[in-house]
């Protein structure tokens, strides 16, 4: 006779995720409290802080005026970032313009004019290579290309950039690109070029819901692609998006709890953004608006994201760089940790990157004709950017920093000009401590586990009110009322 009692074990794993289902009840309390303060908008959407200004609020710029009076930095370094864009399929979630499919020749053309690009960089610079202080390969998928491609790359890559100063070399890369065969040799010979740390676009461990992303990986060949990453000897960081149709709390749990058990250096979490916060729509917002799929609430994927850390904590895993969970504090990107919190320049080549610098940006054309075009005719392949006046840069001083880990008050005054932390921004400070959210003292200001949970909303306290990502009317007129003592 079946019976309907789980036994001792089942039972307790159940009340084990009952428990941190409620648990993480708490963080909807604080999202609504947070809502009504004026914080967090009131649909409860996010947008990322991941530049100031926001990256589609940058006027047009030519290559004179971005770099007028810029020179390099007094140690030569720089950190560098290259984009490929080309990938196999297109991911439901995905706001990046790319070329699917195998579309070799264009591969071809594509790196044509990435070599170009960087020698038109170098001369403008007046550099014969760039010493590079920390290095990441983006896309798309810049791993999808022909081993012949992949060489040809790194080649060119390595000659017109200096590894040899190169504390971190990093891919971001497919699963499917590091299986079989071909993938083996992929990362050898990335291997052999100095590549030490891989992200891996993992996105989730559920057949089911990587179907409805559209990813053209299994459980099964993700898990194997972190098998072959490690048995390199690679530094392995891999990515999980939550709040994605078909989640629910228990298959997310079991992604969670199976990620801390394949022994990575680094798990990511991202929230799924459904409106764009760059020039690209995904289609993922199509699906939301015609209803093919039941998304989870605003509060679930909140309690969702609280569910994976209490997981993550309990393996041993803490926030190290903001999103990115490590057992040892020496793992993280130093790319980012160097742009986002070290503010150091930082240089960009091909479709859609960009070159942040101490007192500037420049962003790169989101379109491949354009892109072409601009390089053949000798110049950089730039659309928009700006030279920060003093407002800019205080702002850009603070919020990169104190979203990703702290702000340090004397460095604070070294990249603003003698501008003092201590002076500035205060009612938006004590507006923030006085709702836990920021921490201070006499070296630094740094973000609270719950300001750390809702990092973006707390670094946009920060924004001018003309870069505030949602109108006045989207949020409550609280006490954290973002269009409130927004002077420095």
């Amino acid at each position: 006779m079946q019976t309907l009692i789980p036994d001792l074990t089942d039972r307790q794993s159940f009340l084990d995720r009952q428990a941190l289902i409620e648990k993480s009840r708490q963080r909807v309390q604080d999202l609504h409290r947070l809502q009504k303060a004026g914080l967090i908008c009131k649909s409860g959407d996010f947008f990322p802080s991941v530049h100031y200004p926001p990256i589609t609020m940058y006027p047009p710029i030519t290559e004179e005026e971005l770099f007028a009076g810029y020179t390099t930095p007094a140690d030569g370094l720089l950190d560098v970032y290259a984009h490929i864009p080309f990938c196999e399929k297109k991911c439901v979630f995905c706001h990046y313009p790319v070329k699917l499919g195998q579309q070799s020749a264009e591969k071809d053309r594509y790196l044509d004019a990435l070599e170009k690009e960087m020698d038109l960089y170098l001369r403008r610079l007046g550099l014969d290579r760039i010493k590079a202080r920390s290095i990441l390969v983006g896309g798309g998928t810049p791993t999808f290309l022909s081993l012949k491609q992949l060489r040809r790359f790194l080649d060119s890559f390595v000659a017109r950039v200096d590894v040899s100063t190169c504390t971190q070399f990093n891919y971001d890369v497919d699963p499917v690109t590091l299986i079989r065969p071909e993938g083996e040799e992929r990362l050898r010979m990335m291997r052999d070029y100095g590549v030490d740390r891989l992200t891996i676009g993992i996105q989730s461990l559920n057949d089911d819901i990587l179907k409805m992303m559209n990813r053209h990986h299994d459980v099964a060949e993700a898990l194997l692609s972190i098998e072959n990453a490690q048995k390199f000897g690679y530094q392995v960081d891999i990515e999980f998006i939550f709040g994605y149709p078909g989640e629910t709390f228990d298959n997310w749990i079991d992604v969670v709890e199976k990620a801390v058990s394949l022994g990575v250096e680094e798990i990511q979490l991202y929230r799924l953004k459904v409106e764009a916060y760059g020039d690209y729509q995904a289609k993922i917002k199509a699906v939301r608006e015609r209803g093919l799929q039941a998304f989870p609430s605003v509060e679930e994927s909140i309690m969702m994201k609280q569910i994976a850390i209490d997981i993550l904590n309990a393996n041993g895993y803490h926030e190290n760089l903001r999103r990115v969970y490590t057992k040892e504090r020496k793992y993280y990107s130093h790319y980012a940790d160097n742009q986002c919190c070290g503010l150091l320049d930082q240089v960009g080549f091909g479709l859609t990157a960009f070159s942040s610098l101490r007192d500037r940006f420049g962003l790169n054309t989101q379109s491949f004709e354009d892109y072409y075009q601009t390089i053949s005719e000798g110049k950089l392949p730039l659309n928009r950017g700006l030279v920060r006046s003093q407002e800019e840069q205080m702002r850009w001083g603070i919020i990169l920093p104190l979203k990703n880990r702290c702000v340090w008050k004397k460095y604070y005054s070294e990249v603003t000009g003698g501008v003092s932390l201590d002076e500035v921004f205060r009612p938006k400070i004590e507006a923030l401590k006085s709702f836990g959210l920021l921490v201070e003292d006499d070296e630094k200001i740094e973000l609270t586990k719950l300001g750390a949970f809702f990092a973006d909303e707390v670094a946009q306290q920060f924004h001018n009110p003309d870069c505030i990502p949602y109108p006045r009317d989207a949020y409550e007129q609280g006490p954290l009322y973002p269009y409130n003592n927004c002077q420095p």
